[in-house]
């Protein structure tokens, strides 16, 4: 297991949330401070504030594969395709690993039931280990 994997696995345990978790584990190589990173990965926990859309571990990679190949200029073709080459890329393996990129599937119930059960410290700490194994691949 990588160095990045370990520090995003660390990160969750600390109460950061998943998408912070992945995101600031790799931004400081990508060029992006640490708690800059905390910061705008914050919103997009639990599925986006809670709402249990996209998991959060997957958009905290999103973000990471746009940081390191988005496009900066609004008619650069090449760096958009490959960006989004690679978020499919992404999404395929961690669907093969967990069923799926939401995550009321992935859980398979509510937030409140979730916390109940204690999948926080299970199934997404998986998805946090998931995305960052992931994405340190394709980085």
């Amino acid at each position: 297991m990588g160095e990045r994997v370990v520090c995003a696995e660390e990160l969750f345990k600390e109460g950061y949330v998943c998408s912070q978790a992945v995101f600031a584990a790799f931004s400081e190589m990508l060029g992006l401070d640490k708690e800059t990173a905390l910061k705008i990965g914050n919103g997009f926990g639990g599925g986006i504030a809670r709402k249990q859309e996209v998991c959060g571990a997957v958009s905290g990679a999103i973000m990471l594969i746009g940081l390191k190949h988005g496009k900066t200029q609004a008619d650069d073709k090449v760096s958009h395709e490959k960006t989004y080459v690679m978020i499919e890329e992404f999404c395929s393996k961690f669907i093969e690993r967990n069923k799926s990129i939401n995550c009321y599937e992935i859980l398979g119930c509510d937030m409140v039931a979730a916390k109940e059960r204690g999948l926080f410290s299970t199934v997404c700490l998986k998805c946090v280990r998931d995305a960052a194994e992931i994405v340190e691949e394709l980085i």
